[in-house]
């Protein structure tokens, strides 16, 4: 546990100040990073600049700020070197402790040395040694805040710096610092505190603190805090300051707005036993306790990858630290649900936590989250899908509206003049209720195999999309795209400026899917052939320069004159056969 810093004549401070760590064997889980400072500060081989990142409170600028009195204690004595172990003692730890040591200027990129002109005032500064210290160390927080030109303005001197100036960098986002900069620092990964170090760390702090707090108390502000040392202790703080006496689950889950663990395995079991009046009320109860329906929500899934891990790996519920109510009733629900119906349950809750997270009313969001899921408790699994296939598809009761529908139409009869119905298309998002219902055969023969279309030419695909009431895709064939090459189950075209990008992989997936064979739709850069549209009207044009150029509609122009085209229509040469078999004159 980290000592607490000296309070002699000071106002009441913070958790996450008083106990901030001073020495690097006082850093909480960061046991690697440790043991790399330490071998380099007895070695002699200390780096230039270090890059510390990882996720907030987690001790990076903590660490940097204990680099620094490393690099600058001179001992009790005033005689010591460069140590990994920095006395506390020395004017210099202590004016570095107290963050007024004149050497060791700590910087925020957020707020200010983001920009070229901060960077260039720092390199400036550069070049004059200490006042006092052995060091000059330059700690800039958020380092991936500066701008490119602040990046650019440090690259020289953060390569080739002068002797007495060090760098210490931290950061949450590591992506957005270029390369440049990183290959230049020695870079440290602080990693996220698991709960088991937080709830030791919050231990030993409540313990100097003369507060007593209960295991479970304990273990849920660990949980809460996500890794962060610092998030941890300031809910720590807020629980001692809230409770009076000892600090109990209770009070912790009142602060956090949690459900309480009993009653969100009841309400797990509701939900999954398909009683959506009794999950709502449970649930109206805990939101009337004082729980968040984001937090439920989160609870759920938490409890639901728990399941799923103890089914996977039996051993892990019998792990020290694990309580009693998830040890037994965790195991209990386990071996009655099954895997992919973990599965269906962690992506529907998953959903709806974002759901519930955006909505305006997000007790009514849960709400509808939690109907879903009741809903879904009596869905048939992938394996009983299976199986339904190959006993039949179920009975006829059980298949879906559609295709009931279709049996019982009558046969479809052509007249002239009336083009016949197109193909019934099956809706993508009907095909979840038809194998819920039992139904998969029977959605899958609402359109024979007999019936598949087979277009063996480009003209007859735009013709199919037509057909099957495409019109969106059927334009942008006419219009946007110049032929290439085309053959049965392949097809290259050039796009122009117009066509959508997804236009190639639509119009293969819908070819597969309506053929029953695949289909290559290919982009192509060649000119390719005139688009439909210009095929159309190139063909207009030669049709009505043949019909001008002949001689009856010339001699019809000479003799109406102002005379004009307005329509080309073919003449048919048949001739009606009378009843009783002979021509009509």
């Amino acid at each position: 546990m980290p000592a607490a810093e000296n309070t002699v004549g000071a106002t009441y401070r913070v958790l996450a100040r008083k106990y901030r760590p001073t020495t690097f064997d006082q850093l909480s889980g960061q046991d690697a990073m440790v043991r790399t400072l330490t071998n380099a500060f007895a070695s002699g081989r200390i780096a230039q600049a270090f890059m510390l990142t990882g996720v907030r409170g987690v001790g990076k600028t903590t660490t940097a700020r204990i680099i620094a009195r490393a690099l600058n204690c001179v001992g009790p004595d005033g005689k010591g070197g460069p140590t990994a172990m920095p006395c506390g003692q020395c004017d210099n730890c202590v004016a570095i402790a107290e963050d007024r040591h004149v050497d060791v200027i700590e910087l925020d990129a957020a707020s200010r040395a983001g920009g070229v002109n901060e960077v260039r005032e720092l390199v400036d500064g550069v070049r004059y040694r200490p006042v006092s210290a052995r060091y000059k160390v330059y700690i800039i927080d958020e380092v991936h805040m500066m701008t490119g030109p602040a990046f650019n303005a440090l690259l020289k001197t953060l390569e080739e710096p002068p002797a007495h100036v060090k760098f210490v960098f931290a950061t949450t986002e590591i992506r957005k610092v270029p390369v440049t900069v990183l290959s230049r620092c020695q870079r440290f990964d602080l990693r996220r505190l698991d709960v088991d170090a937080l709830i030791k760390l919050y231990t030993d702090v409540a313990k100097a603190e003369s507060v007593e707090v209960v295991p479970a108390a304990l273990a849920l502000i660990a949980r809460a805090a996500d890794g962060s040392a610092r998030d941890g202790l300031s809910l720590l703080d807020q629980a001692i300051a809230r409770a009076e006496g000892a600090i109990t689950e209770a009070d912790v889950r009142d602060m956090l707005g949690l459900a309480d663990r009993t009653q969100l395995f009841d309400l797990y079991d509701l939900l999954m036993g398909g009683d959506a009046k009794g999950a709502l009320g449970l649930m109206a109860s805990l939101y009337a306790a004082g729980a968040d329906p984001a937090v439920v929500v989160q609870d759920l899934l938490e409890l639901t990858h728990w399941l799923t891990r103890i089914k996977l790996v039996p051993p892990a519920a019998e792990a020290p630290g694990v309580p009693e109510a998830e040890r037994v009733r965790g195991g209990a629900m386990a071996g009655k649900l099954t895997l992919p119906h973990l599965a269906r349950v962690w992506q529907m809750l998953l959903k709806g936590l974002g759901e519930v997270q955006t909505a305006p009313l997000p007790l009514q969001a849960a709400e509808m989250v939690m109907i879903r899921l009741t809903h879904a408790a009596d869905l048939p699994t992938p394996a009983d899908l299976v199986r339904q296939l190959q006993d039949g598809g179920g009975s006829p009761a059980e298949r879906p509206r559609t295709s009931v529908a279709a049996e019982r139409s009558p046969p479809t009869t052509t007249a002239i003049g009336v083009a016949p119905a197109a193909p019934a298309r099956t809706d993508p998002s009907d095909r979840p209720r038809a194998f819920a219902a039992g139904g998969a055969v029977a959605a899958a023969q609402a359109e024979p195999a007999a019936q598949a279309p087979n277009p063996e030419t480009f003209a007859a695909i735009v013709t199919l999309l037509g057909e099957r009431r495409e019109a969106i895709l059927q334009a942008h064939l006419k219009n946007n795209v110049h032929l290439v090459r085309f053959e049965p189950g392949r097809l290259e075209f050039r796009p122009d400026e117009h066509a959508p990008r997804n236009l190639a992989n639509r119009l293969g997936a819908l070819l597969s899917e309506w053929t029953g064979r695949r289909w290559v739709v290919a982009i192509s850069s060649e000119p390719g052939e005139p688009t439909l549209s210009e095929q159309d009207v190139a063909a207009g044009r030669r049709e009505r320069a043949e019909v001008t150029a002949h001689p009856l509609v010339q001699a019809v122009m000479a003799t109406f004159p102002g005379a004009a085209i307005e329509a080309i229509r073919e003449l048919s040469t048949a001739i009606e056969p009378t009843t009783d078999g002979e021509p009509e004159a």
